[in-house]
């Protein structure tokens, strides 16, 4: 290996007081098809999960509902005790499965307790560093929700609190049960609908976790802008995109997710990628 290194990103304090390097890693994709069942290599999946590590990532990002179960059972058969190998694992719970891609919030105390409870079952961990509320859920009052997250910190199940698919509403009306350290909205460079989050957040010290990072849509086409500058600096697309994020905002800690060791290896070959200012206004200019 040629030295390439997460710690390279930088880094962000969650909450002011946990460091992580702000290249994380995204859990998801280390399931089945659809986000349901078990890897079809599982072998690969655990490896992929131990070089993680070991290429400098020490934030890693998971779900009850990936699998479900699934993806938290892996990160501990591959990584416990998560101290030996100094990584943060964040999950998220109150989404229910039915099937594959099919995801259904359920916002109750109980069951987002029961989401908790299970998590640090699972994980073997007694507090959680950062639990995030996967969605609100429309049909419970916002208050109940924010309400019981509110009651299992302050219990010390959980360290710092997130929340994910947000508006900026929503974390104003949160923020008075606890503070909102974290937020995992839908943000890349084909995809922007979230930009005012992003500018609360880095306004606001909250770190903003973009999911689906790496995707560009129109801006990945052969001849694009993209894919001109990704030449130039002999780089892949999805290595400029994520540079692009990472010069974005110092809040912005991106999370690409994968089940293979070497695409996780040029995912992190991104974070040591220096953008001119040049380059970045080209981007965001093709962007808009």
């Amino acid at each position: 290996m040629s030295g390439i290194n997460a710690s390279a990103s930088g880094t962000f304090k969650i909450g002011g007081d946990l460091e992580v390097n702000r290249l994380g890693f995204g859990a998801m994709r280390i399931t089945g098809e659809g986000i349901w069942g078990e890897p079809k290599d599982k072998g690969r999946a655990l490896q992929t999960l131990r070089r993680v590590p070991e290429l400098g990532i020490n934030f890693i990002d998971t779900a009850d509902s990936y699998g479900p179960f699934v993806s938290e059972d892996l990160i501990r058969e591959a990584l416990h005790p998560y101290d030996k190998s100094g990584v943060v694992i964040a999950t998220k719970g109150g989404l229910t499965r039915h099937g594959p891609n099919i995801w259904m919030p359920l916002g109750r105390p109980e069951y987002l307790r029961q989401c908790v409870l299970m998590s640090l079952r699972r994980l073997g961990v007694e507090r959680i560093d950062l639990w995030q509320l996967h969605r609100i859920d429309a049909k419970v009052p916002q208050d109940e929700q924010f309400g019981v997250i509110r009651d299992m910190q302050n219990e010390g199940l959980i360290r710092h609190v997130g929340l994910s698919e947000v508006n900026v509403d929503e974390i104003k009306a949160a923020s008075k049960f606890f503070k909102v350290t974290t937020v995992q909205n839908l943000y890349n460079l084909g995809n922007r609908q979230s930009e005012a989050v992003l500018d609360y957040a880095t306004e606001n010290g909250i770190g903003f976790i973009p999911w689906y990072p790496l995707a560009a849509g129109e801006l990945a086409k052969e001849g694009s802008v993209l894919s001109k500058i990704a030449r130039k600096l002999n780089a892949s697309n999805g290595e400029v995109a994520l540079a692009w994020l990472l010069k974005r905002s110092p809040v912005m800690l991106p999370i690409p997710g994968t089940g293979d060791p070497a695409h996780l290896e040029e995912n992190v070959k991104g974070a040591s990628l220096q953008l001119s200012d040049e380059d970045f206004q080209a981007l965001e200019h093709a962007a808009k």
